[in-house]
């Protein structure tokens, strides 16, 4: 089973697709059986209902019920094995653990492959134990962590292939960590619409953060194009291949910017033989603990009122809710409330008194409670002492007198009332502004969360044991606090801090590290979705010396200037008629609000142009051509990017800067830039 050479490589790549394809067909004809058998146990149990006692129902219904979770299992194997077929694996290594004479080849793949008759693992899973070593290590001395502890040996030979279909497309011999050849090949192919797995060029430093087991909380920074996002789901399906008895894909949830970008990332974990996990926009999960009682504008409104109004006073009022300070302050808000908020008086119940001092004593008692609960606590107190100490029997009305009376001491409870309160209580009333008359703007939407959490309390999602964060940069120390009482679960959070789109409320990994202390903060350094010269000519829009760009060549970013607007449009036009008759998957031209997306995409439509118009309620992303906002387009790929109108009238704040940054890093392969008139500022004219 050595395989010397690239021939014997694919005469035994052609024995392992006939063995997949017989256990293929094998685990078909169980399926079948027991589908059939399934069905007619059904019909028995249909058909004599009447006529079994209740003991024989339920063991016919438990075995029905063994038969299809049985079934179950075989389906999912079945699709583990097509998968298989199509890509058996992608690399192999040959270990000689210490003390053995030869070393045994291990064949890396997306599932493992038991062959039974040979009573053998001919392919291994790249989550395995074993396969870690093809990630970790070159040729030579290598070890890895078994159930039965740690394996140290040497690495002998290091092979990586690419087969589709069956067919070996390519075969290399590796004497460095999975990256080069493979790795350049995968980064130059066109994109997609989908999210892909890179298990076949999952990195030293990459699957360092796949596999960790051991961190509560993980804070994920990672430069554009890094990979941060598929890693994380990469994660997701290491953790549910190492504690399979413990998690599945329905415990795990992911906070999401929006729609479109679940839609993109959807394919990984199936493409993993893993289902996908449910997922939340963290506006939706506001809603969920506020219910319909409050208006709000959203996150997207934010973001587009800061791009088309330079508001200053809209600009203070976010940045002082975005910070720690912030939070700080409505704790000690919420905890002035629940120490002076009660006001205890004297009640009569018939001819005898409730004190003052034993309601007070009482509230202290409940004080595991949240503030606007305990009232309910304390007047069930008082009606067993009057029915225990007093013998009274009390009428229903006196009963609903006594808490009534015992509510009215804890005041007001409007939420919208105490929200208003707090920035009084600051003596900061201009921080509360509506956007509306009945309207609150973004920035209030988790503090009153929050604030409502602490007086009135929130159900936790106990069901789910991890949560992912993605976007980390764009929330608030607030809205940390929000999800750390709601998901009291491990969680994965990742980011950068570059690509903010509101850079007045952004979050740095150590802010984030000062909510979950029991973090570890992990950092991704380089870029692979843009070419050197894309990624170069980004870092003149943001300067970062913490980037480093994949050595991938190609085309210098093009900026094109033209004094009328009517000529910008035509060139644009151009631009894509060149794309179209490429052989690029996708193109993404990337405005900077979306109302100048609406109106380049009017213009296209009425020119001929069919392209998809990405809006803050669409669902999916699509394919081939699509116009959009830079925010959001934050988190998608495409192989050419036109980013539209970068003259120095509309590209000239620090939110302006993050938008431009984000629409140049969506670039994965060209990138064009158009402007009427003078250029923006905000790119460094150097050319450094």
């Amino acid at each position: 089973m050595f395989n010397k050479t690239e021939a014997e490589e694919r005469v035994w790549l052609a024995d392992v697709i006939e063995k997949l394809e017989d256990a293929f067909q094998a685990v078909n004809e169980a399926v079948t059986k027991t589908a059939n058998e399934l069905q007619a146990q059904k019909k028995y149990l249909y058909e004599n209902k009447t006529g079994m006692d209740a003991a024989e129902k339920a063991s016919l219904k438990q075995t029905v019920n063994m038969q299809a979770l049985t079934g179950e299992a075989a389906v999912a194997y079945k699709k583990r094995l097509l998968k298989l077929i199509e890509t058996p694996y992608f690399g192999r290594i040959d270990f000689r653990e210490t003390g053995s004479v030869k070393a045994e080849p291990i064949y890396v793949g997306i599932h493992s492959f038991f062959d039974e008759k040979e009573n053998e693992n001919l392919i291994h899973d790249w989550r395995a134990p074993v396969s870690g070593m093809f990630y970790d290590f070159e040729p030579g001395k290598a070890s890895f962590e078994a159930p039965s502890g740690t394996k140290e040996g040497e690495i002998e030979r290091k092979r990586q292939y690419r087969i589709k279909d069956g067919e070996m497309e390519m075969m290399l011999e590796s004497d460095l960590y999975i990256r080069d050849d493979v790795l350049q090949k995968e980064l130059s192919r066109s994109g997609d619409d989908k999210m892909k797995n890179i298990v076949a060029t999952i990195q030293r430093d990459q699957n360092a953060i796949i596999r960790d087991e051991t961190s509560p909380v993980l804070i994920i920074q990672g430069v554009a194009g890094s990979g941060k996002t598929s890693i994380a789901l990469h994660r997701i399906a290491f953790l549910l291949y190492r504690f399979k008895d413990e998690i599945q894909s329905r415990d795990i949830m992911i906070i999401s910017p929006n729609k479109v970008f679940s839609d993109y990332i959807s394919n990984v974990l199936p493409e993993l033989g893993e289902d996908t996990i449910p997922e939340m926009e963290m506006e939706t999960l506001a809603q969920r603990v506020l219910g319909d009682k409050y208006k709000f504008r959203s996150f997207f409104d934010q973001v587009n009122d800061l791009l088309e109004v330079h508001d200053q006073e809209f600009i203070n009022r976010i940045k002082f809710k975005s910070t720690p300070e912030f939070l700080q302050k409505l704790n000690t808000y919420a905890s002035d409330l629940k120490r002076n908020r009660f006001k205890a008086t004297d009640i009569s119940v018939r001819y005898k008194t409730i004190t003052a001092n034993y309601l007070r004593q009482r509230y202290n008692a409940n004080n595991q409670l949240p503030l606007m609960r305990r009232h309910t606590a304390i007047a069930t107190d008082v009606l067993k002492k009057a029915k225990r100490e007093f013998k009274y029997d009390l009428r229903n009305e006196e009963k609903k007198e006594i808490r009534k009376m015992v509510k009215n001491m804890i005041g007001t409870t409007n939420l919208r009332v105490l929200y208003k309160e707090f920035y009084d209580w600051l003596k900061r009333p201009d921080m509360l502004q509506y956007a509306t008359r009945s309207t609150f703007e973004f920035a209030d939407l988790f503090p009153l969360m929050y604030l409502k959490m602490q007086l009135e309390g929130a159900d936790s999602f106990r069901q789910v044991k991890h949560l992912i964060v993605d976007e980390m940069q764009d929330y608030t120390a607030v809205q940390y606090a929000v999800l750390s009482r709601l998901f009291p679960c491990n969680k994965t959070i990742l980011g950068d801090t570059n690509q903010n789109v509101n850079p007045y409320s952004s979050t740095s990994s150590d802010d984030i590290k000062d909510v979950f202390t029991d973090s570890l903060a992990v950092s991704l350094y380089k870029s692979y979705r843009s070419t050197y010269e894309i990624t170069r000519f980004s870092q003149r829009v943001s300067p970062r010396t913490d980037v480093e760009p994949v050595e991938r060549h190609g085309n210098e970013p093009e900026t094109l200037k033209f004094s009328k607007s009517a000529d910008e449009r035509k060139a644009i036009l151009e631009l894509i008629k060149e794309y179209e008759q490429s052989d690029r998957n996708s193109l993404g031209i990337l405005c900077k609000t979306q109302k100048q997306a609406k109106a380049l995409h009017r213009y296209l439509e009425l020119n001929g142009v069919k392209v998809h118009l990405l809006t803050p309620g669409s669902s999916e992303m699509g394919s081939g051509m699509l116009i959009t906002s830079a925010h959001l387009a934050k988190g998608l790929e495409f192989d050419e990017v036109i980013v539209p109108h970068i003259s120095h009238e509309n590209y000239k704040t620090d939110v302006d800067r993050s938008m431009l940054y984000i629409a140049c890093t969506r670039a994965m392969h060209m990138l064009t830039l158009s402007h009427t008139g003078e250029v923006t500022e905000i790119i460094d004219h150097s050319g450094r």
